[in-house]
């Protein structure tokens, strides 16, 4: 559950009021059809800022980092795990965060550069089986904190599959909070 804030209802409330005034002052209008056409690029245009200013006002109250992150390969089972703390770094309570992982093969490298991987062809006709075609991306995303309340820290541990055709890989994280 994404927490509306104090400003969250200030904004919410200074834009019903401003769309009170407008309707007002169109109510002078005496041609109908003028008069409903305002009203409805009015309302538009209040509903747009309403619905554009939320996550604007939440990229600037809900405020997290990671802490420590560390990641761990577990060649047992073909995985890697990250874990490390989240702590709120703002002044209102955080719905929930998301970390999202994304792990990329590394496939040039000085020794091992051949000319697949400098040139794909993209037409319909292939050269070679199917099995040369790995997923060289890989994205997860996992939620790892519920309900943090301003400057409080929890730790966090999450693992994903780990593809066996990597060979040097290059981890991606992404915190996003709401």
């Amino acid at each position: 559950m994404a927490y509306f804030t104090i400003l969250h209802i200030l904004t919410i409330l200074t834009l019903i009021a401003i769309y009170i005034l407008l309707i007002y002052l169109t109510t002078k209008e005496t041609n109908p059809k003028i008069f409903w056409s305002m009203i409805f690029a009015h309302t538009l245009v209040i509903l747009m800022l309403m619905v554009f200013s939320m996550p604007v006002i939440d990229k600037y109250t809900k405020k997290a980092q990671i802490e420590s992150l560390t990641q761990k390969r577990i060649l047992r089972n073909e995985t890697i795990t990250f874990s490390g703390k989240v702590r709120n770094t703002g002044s209102f309570t955080i719905g929930k965060c998301k970390l999202e992982v994304k792990l990329v093969n590394n496939l040039i490298t000085s020794k091992g550069l051949t000319g697949s991987q400098m040139y794909s062809p993209t037409s319909g006709i292939r050269y070679g089986p199917k099995d040369q075609d790995q997923v060289n991306t890989v994205v997860k995303s996992f939620t790892i904190a519920t309900n943090l309340r301003p400057g409080e820290l929890r730790n966090f541990s999450v693992s994903m599959p780990y593809p066996s055709h990597f060979q040097r890989t290059t981890p991606f994280t992404t915190l996003k909070c709401r």
